[in-house]
C-alpha cells in the first residue's frame, strides 16, 4: 500500500486527477452507486434540464461490462501513460499551457459529440491527447502486437484501423484524432511550420490559477523538435512495462 500511495502521490496534477474520476466514476455506475443515465452527454437534459454535470461526466464516465471492461482498462491505460508523457514532458513547469489543451480538447469532444449524438466521451478524448504526444514526437518508434514497430505518427491510425477491422467501430478514434489535429495545427503547425498568426493561447486565468513552475521547459511554442526534447529509442505502447513475449496487446 505504501508503493500505491507513493506512486500515486508522485503523478503530477491532471494526470492524477484525471484519472482517479475516470476509474471512480466509472466504478461507482458499475455497481449502480450512481446511475448511468445521467453521467453520459444527452442534449435535452443537458439543456432543457440544467444537467450541466453531463459534458463532464461524459468525458470521465466510462461503461463498464464483461463486454467493454477491458477496453476501459485500456483506456485508463493510454490515459495514464500519454497524460503523463506529455505533462512532464513538453508541458513540464507549465500546468496552465496543459490545463489548456485538455480544456480545448474536452469543448470539442463536446461539441463533436452533441452533434453526433455520442454520450461517452472517454475514448475521443483520451485518443486526442495521444495523438498531440504522437505528433510531438512523431519518429519515436513504438511497438504494437507481435512485436510489429512503426513511428509514434502512425500509431493513432493503426488504433482506428485495428479497432475497424477487429470490432467495426473507428468512429471514436476519428472523433480523437481530429480533435487532437485541431489543437496541434492551431498550437504549432500553422502559426510556426506555415507562419500564421497564432490563434489559441491560455488564458491569463489559467495561469494565475496554475502559476508556471521554474526548471520546466523553457521556450513553450517553439517548433515541436525543439520542444519535446528526444524521446527514448525503441519506447514501446507499454512503455516499460513487461506484457509477455510480443507485447500481446498495445490498443
Amino acid at each position: 500500500m505504501s508503493d500505491i500511495k507513493e506512486w500515486f502521490g508522485g503523478l503530477p496534477l491532471f494526470t492524477k486527477y484525471w484519472l482517479s474520476f475516470t476509474l471512480v466514476l466509472s466504478l461507482l455506475g458499475r455497481f449502480g452507486i450512481l446511475r448511468p443515465y445521467y453521467l453520459v452527454l444527452l442534449a435535452e437534459p443537458l439543456f432543457y434540464s440544467c444537467q450541466i454535470w453531463r459534458p463532464l461526466t461524459a468525458v470521465l464516465y466510462y461503461p463498464i461490462n464483461p463486454g467493454t471492461g477491458f477496453h476501459f482498462l485500456i483506456n485508463c491505460y493510454f490515459l495514464y501513460n500519454y497524460s503523463l508523457r506529455l505533462e512532464t514532458g513538453i508541458f513540464a513547469g507549465r500546468p496552465a499551457d496543459y490545463c489548456f489543451m485538455l480544456l480545448f480538447n474536452w469543448m470539442c469532444c463536446i461539441i463533436v459529440g452533441l452533434v453526433g449524438e455520442i454520450q461517452y466521451l472517454m475514448d475521443p478524448m483520451v485518443l486526442s491527447v495521444l495523438y498531440v504526444w504522437c505528433q510531438l514526437n512523431k519518429d519515436t518508434i513504438v511497438s504494437f502486437w507481435f512485436g510489429t514497430r512503426f513511428k509514434a505518427m502512425y500509431l493513432p491510425w493503426v488504433l482506428f484501423a485495428f479497432n475497424l477491422v477487429m470490432s467495426g467501430g473507428g468512429i471514436m478514434e476519428l472523433v480523437g484524432i481530429g480533435v487532437g489535429h485541431a489543437y496541434y495545427f492551431l498550437m504549432f503547425e500553422y502559426p510556426q511550420n506555415i507562419g500564421g498568426p497564432s490563434l489559441v493561447k491560455t488564458p491569463d486565468f489559467l495561469r494565475r490559477i496554475f502559476p508556471d513552475v521554474r526548471g520546466g521547459v523553457s521556450g513553450f511554442g517553439m517548433p515541436p523538435q525543439a520542444a519535446a526534447g528526444p524521446e527514448q529509442p525503441r519506447a514501446g505502447i507499454f512503455n516499460r512495462h513487461q506484457w509477455g513475449r510480443g507485447q500481446p496487446l498495445g490498443q
